[in-house]
Order: structure tokens, then sequence, then C-alpha cells
């Protein structure tokens, strides 16, 4: 009998979040204002989830949330306490990567579980795509969830966790075609300030061969986009994609206008021989953040009317 987890390619799809479920909030990175803290989960109830959490996620250590070992433990406890359906990042800014080498890399995979985050969190994303499980770059409560519509997309995040389907066409308003053509392959990615970082340590982000890469930042000048982009044609990551997705980078426009992110994104991604398609709202967005499914098959449609098509659900 297949396995419905397991999707063609190979990767493990988690459970689906079902009305009721119970989702772990959990502060792998920065502290955050309680107030935001109240309001995403307010949000999450609304959303018909029950949140869990203890003391641990209210720890503060200087610029990040608690001891690296205190924020690992709880990472670890909610992937394998069997009465959590999913968990979900507080926020980012900085600390994610302190856990990994506190973090037992089988624990997605023994325990596969709707993970959800973004920015710094990347580093546990890709940590989690290392593993071969399909994760989700999305809201997280402070800035997003808590901010309701206006921080987050609502039918997206709804579709890529609670629907045991594939989500089909994604084209939100924006878009622009920067290099023309179509690509399939698996979509992978997130941060690339977290991506790049991860280069030359044990969780170098290390994408599938032929794969859709997702990249999207806030508040980088442009010469630091192209720096941190010819980190990774440098080291080889460029070489492997079929297509790039970029987000909308926010606040990355010289403040006089005279380079713009665009501009250096589509010079530095010349080497890459698919499409490229500009302004995908998922993660730092000037609206609200739309959630993508990791490690899923997608098509990049970088034609007339472009979208990222997902083929395929990303949870059972």
């Amino acid at each position: 009998m297949t396995d419905t987890r397991i999707a063609s390619h190979g990767w493990i799809r988690p459970r689906r979040l079902a009305h009721g479920a119970r989702l772990a909030v959990v502060a792998p990175a920065s502290p955050f204002r309680r107030e935001e803290f109240e309001a995403g989960v307010q949000e999450l109830a609304g959303l018909g989830f029950e949140t869990v959490y203890d003391d641990r996620v209210f720890a503060r250590d200087g610029f990040v949330a608690g001891d690296p070992a205190l924020r690992a433990r709880a990472l670890a406890d909610a992937w394998q306490d069997p009465a959590i359906d999913g968990i979900i990042s507080v926020r980012g800014g900085y600390g994610s990567a302190q856990l990994l080498p506190r973090l037992d890399p089988d624990l997605p995979r023994r325990h596969p579980k709707v993970f959800i985050g973004y920015s710094d969190v990347t580093s546990l994303l890709a940590w989690h795509l290392a593993a071969g499980v399909i994760c989700f770059h999305g809201p997280m409560l402070e800035g997003r969830l808590a901010r309701g519509a206006a921080g987050y997309d609502r039918a997206s995040l709804v579709a890529a966790t609670m629907n045991a389907a594939p989500m089909g066409r994604l084209a939100p308003d924006g878009l622009a075609v920067l290099r023309a053509g179509d690509a399939s392959g698996v979509l992978v990615g997130g941060t690339l300030t977290q991506l790049a970082a991860s280069l030359g340590t044990p969780w170098a982000f290390n994408p599938p061969e032929g794969c859709l890469l997702f990249l999207e930042d806030v508040g980088e000048r442009p010469y630091r986009l192209d720096r941190l982009l010819l980190q990774l044609e440098q080291a080889g990551v460029l070489a492997t994609v079929a297509g790039v997705l970029l987000g909308e980078f926010p606040g990355c426009d010289e403040p006089d206008g005279a380079v713009t992110a665009r501009e250096v994104l589509r010079a530095r991604l010349a080497a890459v021989s698919g499409p490229v398609v500009f302004g995908f709202p998922s993660g730092h967005t000037a609206g609200p953040s739309w959630t993508l499914p990791l490690g899923v098959r997608a098509r990049l449609d970088a034609g007339a009317a472009p979208a990222v098509v997902i083929e395929e659900a990303a949870v059972v």
C-alpha cells in the first residue's frame, strides 16, 4: 500500500491541521512584545486552534528569548509531544541558528508536524527541509497574526496547512517577470540573509538539484543583496536551481532610489538559466503575508500572467 505521507519525490508530509488542532507556540529567536503575543494567540483561536505554551516562551536573555538550551528543549518537547499537532513561532529577529547544534536532526522525520515560521526562523526551516519533511514559510504571531487580516493572508494559510489538496495557482497582485520562462521543481528557500549565513557550517543550505528557489528579505541595501547573492552563486547554490521566485524585498532600495533591489536581483540572477519572478508577498511584505509550503513540487510560470503553481498537497 502506498504511504500517502510520502510525496512523489520522497519527502514526508505532516498531518493537516484540523479545527481544534493543538499548536505549540515557541520562541526560537528574539524576545517579543507581550501584547503582540496575546493578539496572535487570539487570532489563532479565531482560526479554530488551541494554543499550547508554558513559561519558557517568555524567557529573556539579552537579545534572545532565553538561553539556547532552553529554547532548543522547548522546541524538541513540542516535536516529541504526541498531543501537539503543529508548531508556530512567535517571531524571528535573531537566535534560531543557536539551536541547531542542540537539536536532533531526525526530530522532524520521526515526528512530522506542521511547522510555520519565516525570517530568522529560516534557519530552522532549512534544517527541517534537510530532514526531508515539508514545512511552511508563513506568518508568525508578532507583526502578522497579531494584526489579523492586515498582517497575513488567511486563505493561503488555511489552504496550505488544513487542506490535503494542492494549493494550485497562486497569483497575488504585483508579481513581475524578471526573466520569462516556465520551470518545475521542489520549492525551497526562505530569507536570503539566513540562507547565506548557513554556508560553511554543518547546516549549510543545500537545495536539491532542479529546485525552485524562493528568496526574500527586508531592509538590506542593494550592495548587501548583491553580496548575499554572490555568496550563494560562488557556493554553487544558484547552479542547482531551475527557477527563482522572489519576495517583495521591502526597504531594500537605496533611499534616493538610484539603485533598486529589483535591478540588483535581476542582474545577479543572470547566472540562473530558468525563469525569475519578483514580488511574491510571503515573509517580509508591505501587506498581508502569504503562506508558501516548502518541500512540495511546484511550477513557476513566468509568462504573461505570472504565478507559482503548487502541484501537490503539503499535508495529508
